[in-house]
């Protein structure tokens, strides 16, 4: 088990406690819990989907890394395949702000990397900055997405985001979470390959600028993350930190990656690769290659 867990596993009820230390004995954890263990949990401690999310929250805030403000945030998104994600938010020390993703960013993008095809809710143990309810606008539940917040009635996203601004007023049709492919050729090694289907995947309807990121460990495992715009722009979440959410959240370190690759567009509208060399570079990473989409 992961250090990091030790501490928030001891807040956690007896009957979890008990439950949980065969589901979190490897070191690279996913950071989620399959349906059917989600089921076998609930039957081991009497909870239900809720109460399970709630008190889970302590073990995904232990997977924030907050070096900036020393803040730890968590989140749980249910998919409606039954799997439970775990998010975390996560700071960059030596990049800027704008680098930074939210925890319910964090539990979202992690669901998505994961192939999962919608929401039903998102546990957070603080309330939604206007951030992440923007971003949260993205998806395809839309304003019906359920959130839950400790000691709070169940609310909706409409509750939390009333008068939305979001892609269906853009006429948008492919929402977030929604199967995607740009058609992009798999082309070069196996970290190449990863990157484009990675923007293959891309949810870029504003900017029409897919793009993905790769990153290849020191144990040769490839993490990929693919770029999530938003109606509004700004809460838009860069390809990098989608593949670092799912290498911080998997256990892994910075410091395991030793090549990165981005796939973008050559003539796109905006770049990925400025912000995506910077920041791999803060986080001590120097091998970094730009494949450039037709």
């Amino acid at each position: 088990m992961r250090s990091r867990f030790h501490a928030a596993l001891a807040q956690l009820p007896a009957s979890l406690q008990a439950a949980l230390p065969p589901l979190l004995a490897d070191d690279h954890f996913p950071a989620m819990f399959s349906a059917q263990e989600v089921e076998t949990l609930k039957n081991q401690t009497g909870l239900d989907d809720d109460a399970l999310a709630f008190a889970l929250l302590p073990l995904a805030a232990a997977c924030a890394r907050a070096s900036l403000s020393n803040f730890n945030v968590g989140a749980l998104a249910r998919g409606v395949s039954g799997n439970l994600y775990f998010g975390a938010n996560m700071e960059f020390a030596g990049s800027t702000m704008q680098q930074t993703v939210h925890a319910e960013q964090s539990a979202i993008t992690h669901a998505w990397m994961r192939g999962e095809k919608g929401l039903l809710s998102v546990t957070v143990n603080y309330t939604p900055c206007g951030h992440c309810r923007q971003f949260m606008n993205e998806l395809n539940s839309g304003v019906k997405l359920k959130i839950n917040l400790p000691g709070r009635l169940p609310a909706t996203l409409g509750d939390y985001l009333p008068d939305s601004f979001g892609p269906r007023d853009l006429n948008i049709e492919t929402l977030l979470l929604d199967e995607r492919d740009h058609g992009f050729t798999l082309q070069g090694d196996e970290l190449t390959q990863a990157a484009i289907a990675a923007a293959n995947r891309s949810h870029a309807p504003y900017s029409k600028a897919p793009a993905g990121v790769a990153l290849e460990l020191r144990e040769g495992k490839i993490i990929s993350g693919s770029y999530a715009e938003n109606a509004a722009f700004n809460p838009s979440l860069p390809p990098l930190q989608a593949a670092l959410n799912l290498l911080s959240l998997s256990g892994y370190e910075y410091a395991d990656i030793q090549r990165a690759a981005l796939a973008e567009l050559n003539d796109a509208a905006l770049t990925q690769w400025d912000a995506t060399v910077a920041t791999l570079k803060a986080l001590g990473c120097h091998n970094i290659e730009r494949v450039l989409l037709a």
